[in-house]
């Protein structure tokens, strides 16, 4: 496991990943891990990331918007529906999201793990339980 400024964030979290590019959700897989994370998925369709919140336990999720021919809002409005943190992961100008996604987190690909952790977990986030 890499020790890191941001390590302390993610570890023994489990983090749920929407990404539809193989990739891109594998190197961010490997990074989590890395960095002491439990990853779960990761996954590129909407119904299967919405039956691994139902089934799994999740602290957190980093969404890819546009997932093939899908939308990633279905997972967002569920895992907001749960108080489960979430990023958006996305190369997409933030013009394009709905109103209503105005002010969650969104992170520029290749993903950033640690403007990912801070938004997630850091000082401010009413999910921040760092000792």
């Amino acid at each position: 496991m890499v020790k890191g400024p941001y390590s302390r964030f993610f570890s023994g979290r489990r983090i749920l990943i929407v990404e539809d590019e193989y990739f891109l959700a594998d190197e961010t897989r490997r990074k989590l891990e890395d960095l002491g994370a439990k990853v779960v998925g990761p996954t590129g369709r909407v119904q299967q990331a919405l039956q691994l919140i139902e089934d799994e336990l999740i602290d957190a999720a980093v969404l890819d918007v546009h997932l093939g021919d899908e939308m990633v809002f279905p997972v967002a409005d569920e895992l907001e529906a749960r108080h489960i943190p979430f990023v958006f992961a996305t190369g997409y100008d933030p013009s394009f999201f709905p109103i209503k996604y105005t002010g969650f987190a969104l992170c520029e690909k290749p993903t950033e793990l640690e403007r990912i952790a801070l938004a997630l977990f850091g000082p401010g986030t009413d999910k921040d339980s760092l000792n």
